[in-house]
């Protein structure tokens, strides 16, 4: 599958124009930020790259670093740049509300929270219409889970294995990667069951997923027919039987699992799934914190892609395109079960955090972001396809839309990870010719492409030959 490289590399891609120009950096020398860094920031926060980047400004998708340099961002602060760095519509809306008012706890009415959950809660089909703001995913998953609870009366939620819902003591029950479990008693009530992938998994076939690009493996499915969902199906229909009570408290699951590598469920898995819980007395969770706001390109929802409306929905990330907030969505009623005690959150809607959020919506609408990321991410997906097809070690390329990923094995029948070193350089080597991707997956072995929903066809031309340059180098490395 793989040609003969010539001896060496020379070519670089050429990166496409901006016509931005940064302002000069001002603060301390790298090697004291470094020593800062060392010495007064928590070691648990670690950084991308064996020299970590220091960065000084940003500008829709690209990123400027302290000496002037300039980076393709494809990963957008972990997904969470959803219409550009310093969007003009949305620093101007932040500007405007900073100098009339930050804050007066949701104690007191102020235009943008009622203006806000208006304007969001009219994206969303009935009957989700009530909204609680919170600060991040992890405090919004945590919500949801809680209101799940109170709502049935029951206690157990079921997560896939490979699911990231967040970090906080409730949310790590269902964070299913073992690289953030800590050594605490954590996941009370909360079991897992198996991961439909159909590339890493055991079943999967060539029409399993809604994606451009389908995985190498083949099937003998007929038409309307997936074999490999039957079978994933009956692994939930399993962990139903032994490993929960007769009646569970809800089902949270990624419309596409995000920090595990964009991993795609076959397309009737959600749909069955939901209606095996709701059996159960169990709500049905959509964890939106990566896939909302239009990223998938079809839809405006990543639920939506699946043909279903789930009980619960939270958000976050690219709701405040960098601002911290979050959000949870759900039905009149399990919103009411809230209500029957006390529940505050003294940051959660702020005006601040409201106008971001009404301002991030209008960028989507009027710069066409969702159409932009079905186009761009469809043309991108088609592109890695060809290097999936040229390189054995690029393993499976999947997505949907802006929700990119590349797994990279040692070899495509085996589907064995390729060993951490070697991806590392290749990541390293895409960063040296100025594009920032991400990692994920269980061994870190998948490449995560997330960019701002503005990046244009050019930019993946760049992005694509920087990869080819990459890979080529890697071949020539094993050779």
């Amino acid at each position: 599958r793989q040609q003969k490289w010539k001896s060496s590399v020379s070519a670089e891609a050429k990166m496409p124009p901006c016509d931005f120009v940064p302002e000069k950096y001002k603060s301390y020398p790298y090697e004291r930020m470094q020593k800062i860094r060392e010495q007064n920031v928590s070691p648990s926060l670690r950084m991308y790259y064996k020299k970590p980047l220091l960065l000084h400004q940003g500008h829709m998708q690209w990123l400027f670093d302290y000496e002037g340099r300039r980076y393709l961002d494809l990963f957008a602060g972990i997904v969470t740049v959803s219409v550009g760095h310093c969007h003009p519509k949305v620093t101007m809306a932040t500007q405007k509300q900073l100098t009339r008012l930050w804050h007066t706890t949701n104690i007191y009415m102020h235009p943008s929270i009622q203006e806000y959950a208006e304007k969001l809660t009219s994206l969303l089909p009935d009957p989700l219409k009530v909204v609680y703001l919170t600060n991040s995913g992890s405090e919004a998953n945590d919500l949801a889970m809680f209101m799940a609870r109170i709502y049935t009366r029951n206690f157990d939620i079921i997560c896939f294995r490979g699911a990231y819902h967040g970090a906080s003591p409730y949310t790590l029950g269902v964070t299913s990667i073992g690289l953030y479990k800590h050594g605490v008693a954590n996941g009370f009530g909360c079991s897992t069951t198996m991961l439909p992938d159909v590339f890493r998994g055991p079943w999967g076939g060539s029409h399993c997923r809604d994606s451009p690009v389908q995985t190498v493996r083949k099937c003998s499915c007929s038409e309307g027919a997936c074999q490999a969902n039957d079978q994933y199906i009956e692994q939930l229909k399993d962990t139903l039987n032994t490993s929960v009570p007769k009646s569970v408290a809800g089902f949270i699951a990624e419309p596409i699992q995000g920090v595990n590598g964009a991993v795609q469920y076959p397309r009737n898995f959600l749909k069955e799934a939901y209606q095996l819980v709701r059996e159960r007395g169990g709500v049905c969770i959509a964890d939106e914190v990566q896939t909302g706001f239009g990223r998938t390109g079809s839809h405006f929802w990543g639920f939506q892609t699946h043909g279903v409306v789930p009980d619960i929905v939270t958000l976050a990330k690219g709701i405040g395109n960098g601002f911290p907030m979050a959000a949870v969505v759900t039905t009149k009623e399990i919103a009411n079960s809230l209500a029957q005690n006390l529940h505050f959150n003294t940051f959660g809607g702020s005006p601040l955090a409201c106008v971001v959020g009404a301002a991030v919506l209008d960028a989507i609408e009027e710069d066409c972001l969702q159409k932009n990321s079905e186009d761009v991410g469809t043309y991108m997906l088609l592109e890695l396809a060809k290097l999936r097809d040229e390189f054995e070690i690029v393993g499976d390329v999947r997505g949907k839309g802006l929700m990119i990923g590349v797994e990279m094995v040692t070899d495509k029948d085996s589907r064995h990870p390729l060993p951490a070193e070697e991806i590392s350089q290749i990541w390293e080597d895409c960063k040296d010719m100025g594009i920032l991707i991400g990692r994920g997956g269980l061994y870190s072995q998948t490449f995560r492409i997330k960019p701002p929903m503005c990046i244009t066809k050019k930019d993946v031309d760049f992005a694509v030959e920087v990869f080819r340059i990459a890979l080529q180098r890697h071949a020539e490395r094993a050779a």
